[in-house]
């Protein structure tokens, strides 16, 4: 997994302070964890991006001065208007103590259902986990190559050795459907047969009153 570095300043904590940073560009952050004290700093917008905009979860090491500190990014609130990050927090890393996170799905491969024309739905593009920091993944693979039309994958068909998912296995993640075409073939054949059951009914009807 890449690991991204961020050069933090100290900021005194406080509305003022956060505002006059944003006014530089720049980015109000605090850094906690269990057991650890919070640190209050502030990184450029610039620096903060390619955490924010990325198909690929990261490991972070924030340095402040001399000091270093091994983290993820948990969270970014965004402006409602201009959508520029306002603020994030980060949490610390501790050797041998879970954390719970959230990392992106990539599906790889074309799948035989899509290659005969079928149509695929996507349920999500990410998921919660938890798991010792050994063991973060920069993302996790789910190959659709081989379902055809009218197949399905759900959580418990992923495998990720060291993870404890949030969501329940039966979760479906992404399946192959018929194509548009033959479900509304199938729909009009369904209408046709109704309407000439209909039609022979109307019949026997008019035969019994004519005796």
């Amino acid at each position: 997994m890449e690991k991204i570095t961020l050069a933090a300043k100290t900021r005194t904590p406080g509305k003022g302070t956060a505002r006059a940073a944003r006014r530089e560009e720049e980015v109000p952050c605090v850094l906690y964890g269990h057991g650890f004290e919070p640190v209050i700093f502030q990184v450029t917008e610039r620096d903060l991006l390619p955490l924010i905009y990325t198909d690929e979860f990261h490991r972070v090491q924030v340095k402040i001065g001399r000091k270093a500190h091994d983290c993820v990014l948990k969270t970014v609130d965004f402006h409602p208007v201009s959508d520029r990050p306002m603020h994030a927090d980060f949490q610390v890393l501790t050797a041998g103590e879970a954390i719970t996170l959230t990392v992106p799905i990539r599906y790889t491969g074309t799948s035989i259902g899509q290659r005969d024309g079928g149509r695929v739905q996507t349920f999500f593009h990410e998921l919660e986990i938890t798991c010792l920091p050994k063991d973060i993944p920069d993302h996790i693979e789910v190959d659709i190559s081989q379902l055809q039309i009218g197949g399905t994958i759900h959580l418990s068909d992923v495998a990720a050795e060291g993870l404890n998912f949030g969501a329940a296995p039966d979760t479906l993640l992404y399946s192959v459907m018929a194509p548009r075409v033959e479900v509304e073939e199938e729909v009009a054949e369904g209408l046709v047969e109704g309407e000439e059951a209909g039609e022979g009914e109307e019949g026997e009807d008019e035969t019994e009153s004519e005796d």
